[in-house]
Order: C-alpha cells, then structure tokens, then sequence
C-alpha cells in the first residue's frame, strides 16, 4: 500500500516512510492510495476476537509494510491491562435498546487519544528501523486537551524520538494541564503558547513547512514528525474502534450481520469521524456520520451548507479539546470526495490560508448531504445532558461525551431515524471534574487535581488510578511563549 499527499497525488511512499513523515512536505495530508474492502466474513472472524486481534487484522490492511505479527506484537503492547483499564479497551455502554455509547478513555491518559498513541510510538520505531533512519525524530504536538498528554505518555523515553508539546494557555482543564506539566520522560518538553489551539496548530504547521528549520535541526541529527491526527498512524488505529464496535453490538445480539449502525461523534479537529467515514469506505455497514460540536461550530455550518468559513468568534468552552476552529482532516475527507482531485484540494487549502474560507463544489455538497449530518450543543445544553443522563440512567459523561449524547437527540428529533446508534465518549469525566460537579449540582471546593475526591464522593463511580495519581506530582515544565516564538521553542529543545 502506498500513500499520497492531498496536494500532490503523484507523490508516491510506504506506509512505514509516511508514518515517519507525519506532514507530507508540500503541506498535504498523507492517505492510502486506495481503500480496502471488507466484508460480512472478515467482520464475523473478529467478531470473537480480542481487541489487540482486531486491531492487527485491520492495521494489517493498510499497512503492507509491516507485518500482521508485529502489528499483533504492538497492539498486544498497546492495549493490553498494564495500559488499559478495562479489557475490552473500547467497550459499550447500553443506554436503551437502540443506543449505546462506546467508551474510549479506558487508558492511561483517560483519553481517546490513547486508543492511538499508544500504537503510534511502536509504529513510528518500527517506521525508523525498517526505512534505515539514523536522524532521531522530534514530534511536534499542538494540542487541544488530550492529545499531548496521550503523545507524551506514548513517547516518554522511547528510543530515537523526542516531543515537545504545545498547547494553548488558560485554553485546557486543569487536569489536562496537570498531566502535561508533570509528564515524566528525558526526552519530553512541554510550552503554553498564548493564543487557542487554532494558533498552537498553526505554528506547528509553520514549522514543519520551514526549510531553514528543518536544515538546521538535520545538520543537529534531527527531523521532524508528528504525533497529532495529521499523521496516518493516528488515524488507522481509530479506524480499529469502529469496526470493533460493529462487532461488540453483533457479539451481543443487539444487531445482525448487515444492520446499518449511525455513529455521533464529538469533534472539532474532524480525524476522530473521518475514522469513522474509513471504516464505511471499507464497507462496515454505517447509515449516518452525525459530526457533534460544541459552541465552535463552523463543522455544522460546512456539513450543512458546504462553506467552510473559520471566520468568526472563537468561544473557550467546558468541551476545550472541541475549542477548534480550523479543522485539519477535513482535507482527507475533501480528498477523498472530490475523486483525489489534489489541484482542487490545494485551492480549498490555499482559499482557507488566504480568506478563511472556500466553498466547496456541488458534488461534494451531495456526497456530504448523504453520509453526514452536522449538529453543535451550547454550554447549557451541555450541562442540561450530563445531568439527565446522571439522573435517568445512573451514568456519568464528561462534557465533550455529554456534546455526542446531546446534538444525537437533536439529530432523532429531526430526523425521526431509529437506527441503531453507537455515540462516542472520548474522556473520563474525570478529567473535567469542575464542569460535572455543577451539572450534577453539586458546588466544586477547588479546582484541578483536588475535585477528584469530590466528584468520586458524589458520584461512587472510580477515579481512574493515574489521575488519582496527579495529586502531589511536582510541576516540571512552565515555560510559555508567544505563538510568534514556537521556533525558537523547538531550537532551544533540540540543542
């Protein structure tokens, strides 16, 4: 399987040399040259399978250049019970008989991120040793919430790498913050920029496009590449949980083989759905993608009218790792829709650079109108849903969990569609104890770190054993800067 850029379709490399990348170098997205099928017998053979199995068989599709031995090897590593919580590693929930809700923050970040960033780090040294690199590779990371916790954690002493992580002050919980600030790890370093995540993405993605920096990091015996959704590596292990999914729900009974299931997933940065837009692409049985955002809503806005427009006022929300206003992966999506028409996609991009915005072309307004529908959930409303579900069904959602259950109920109201629906919870409501607490009605005394005991107290439900951790971790990293200055950042890292 070879992999092209969005920008450049005659760009032409190994699944293990696109991992190494992360970016291609004209700026493009690297994505499989083609997609590959499944069907009811491939899904029936893991449907007994354990999680780390599934995984392998699926990555193994896509990724010819690694074996399916190895990749069992790194999913076994991945998630298996020194890492993850739970078994299953992405079990369901059952809400009623046509719902379910499909938890990903079982690891050791409380985080969805995990279900990736635990694989990438084995498929990233797997990458270095099988395309003969001998620079080590710095991972740059803008992060939202989740992500740099989880790309540490998966990259804390790993041979051959080091990654520096940025993400936006006062813009993460304070529990996100604290498990970036304290991450342990030689070769981890960690920056507040002053800005949103929007400007934290943006100077990552300067970086990668600078020549000058990337002579002078090579002349120092270093390239660059990624940990954040831009990386094909995040994406096919996400694609993983879907497909799992559809087989947990056949395991039980609750679907039969060739039933249609609609997933609703919380997102701001778009790769967590476009997983979910592979894994139907590859031919799992999926009716709707219903994209869920919080109060920054410019996904709504495009999926319902194909103007993608970052125009507008960037809103700091309890849901922060959604506090997104320039979403990367939607260039795969246009990629893909527009018949890998790469001279089409670069003018969407170049528009977006230039203006803010594009418009995109009245086939691709079809195609979105067909699989996805778009919906956002205030903070209110937010609030409103982590309650009810406290309240009517004893299960507690953090706020980014409580979006998906909310613009879902919007989605069935609108549309009347009782297909059975898996949304997504991506975090541990754990990590945003302050937000719960006050939906729940109780008055949070503290901040950060301090709520756990609170909310564990309220609610009986189990603090995750490495958050209950952060409490008296000492502070390593306070280093801050201007978004102007992540050159200089990453430099001075790398001396």
């Amino acid at each position: 399987m070879k992999y092209l850029s969005t920008r450049d379709r005659t760009l032409r490399i190994g699944g293990a040399e696109a991992v190494k990348l992360g970016l291609s170098r004209d700026g493009g997205l690297l994505t499989p040259e083609a997609i590959p099928q499944i069907d009811g017998a491939f899904l029936e053979g893991l449907t007994g399978a354990s999680y780390p199995e599934r995984a392998a068989k699926v990555m193994a599709l896509y990724l010819t250049d690694y074996s399916e031995e190895e990749l069992l090897e790194f999913a076994r590593n991945a998630y298996g019970p020194d890492k993850y919580d739970h078994p299953a590693a992405a079990p369901l929930w059952k809400v009623d008989g046509s719902t379910h809700c499909l938890e990903l923050w079982h690891g050791p970040t409380s985080a969805f991120k995990d279900m990736a960033l635990q694989m990438l780090p084995q498929l990233l040294s797997a990458a270095l040793r099988k395309t003969g690199e001998d620079k080590t590779a710095c991972i740059l990371v803008a992060t939202s919430g989740d992500t740099g916790k989880a790309a540490m954690e998966g990259f804390a002493d790993v041979a051959q790498t080091n990654i520096m992580v940025f993400y936006p002050k006062d813009g993460v919980s304070a529990v996100q913050e604290a498990q970036m600030v304290t991450q342990e790890g030689d070769n981890v370093g960690v920056c507040a920029v002053v800005g949103n995540f929007d400007d934290a993405q943006a100077g990552v993605k300067r970086i990668f496009s600078d020549e000058a920096i990337r002579k002078t990091l090579a002349d120092r015996g270093y390239f660059l590449s990624s940990a954040n959704s831009i990386n094909w590596g995040r994406i096919l292990p996400q694609v993983v949980y879907y497909i799992s999914a559809y087989c947990d729900l056949l395991r039980d009974g609750e679907i039969r083989m060739g039933d249609k299931v609609n997933f609703c997933v919380p997102t701001g940065n778009f790769g967590d759905i476009l997983a979910a837009y592979y894994a139907w692409r590859m031919g799992l049985p999926v009716g709707k993608l219903i994209c869920a955002s919080n109060q920054n809503d410019v996904l709504t806005d495009f999926l319902r009218t194909g103007v993608y427009d970052k125009n507008r006022p960037f809103h700091t929300t309890m849901s922060p790792s959604m506090d997104i206003l320039v979403s990367s992966n939607l260039e795969r999506l246009l990629f893909d829709l527009s018949g890998e028409n790469d001279a089409e996609v670069r003018g969407y991009m170049e528009s977006l650079n230039g203006s803010g915005r594009y418009e995109v072309s009245g086939s691709i307004k079809k195609a979105l109108a067909e699989r996805f529908w778009g919906g956002f959930l205030d903070e209110a409303g937010t609030m409103e849903t982590i309650a009810r579900y406290y309240k009517d069904c004893g299960y507690l959602i953090d706020t980014h969990t409580a979006v998906a259950a909310g613009v879902l109920e919007q989605y069935r109201r609108a549309t009347g569609d009782r297909t059975p629906t898996v949304f997504v919870s991506t975090a541990s409501p754990y990590k945003f104890c302050g937000h719960v607490l006050r939906a729940v009605g109780q008055e949070p005394k503290g901040d950060g770190v301090e709520l756990l005991d609170q909310l564990n107290a309220v609610s009986g439900v189990a603090v995750p054993r490495r958050l209950a951790a952060l409490k008296g971790k000492a502070r390593r990293f306070d280093l801050t800067c201007e978004k102007a200055g992540m050159d200089n950042v990453v430099l001075d890292f790398l001396k």
